[in-house]
């Protein structure tokens, strides 16, 4: 979990190739009140799981693309 100001961010890092929506990350969504959630993975394609979560390529940590919307 990271703050940004009043905002709460999660972080989830999966190792398989395509990451899905998980009971854990929309308990994590409710129960701390997490605005949205970035799940890492090994993959090179960034998308939406919904419109709270997005599967980031690992990669990205590196780059200049941030892991979440301003």
């Amino acid at each position: 979990m990271l703050r940004r100001r009043d905002r709460l961010l999660g972080v989830e890092c999966k190792r398989i190739d395509a990451p899905r929506m998980t009971p854990s990350i929309r308990i994590a969504l409710e129960d701390l009140g997490l605005e949205r959630v970035v799940v890492l993975y090994p993959g090179e394609r960034r998308y939406p799981l919904t419109d709270r979560v997005e599967a980031v390529p690992l990669d990205h940590l590196a780059g200049e693309q941030p892991l979440f919307d301003a």
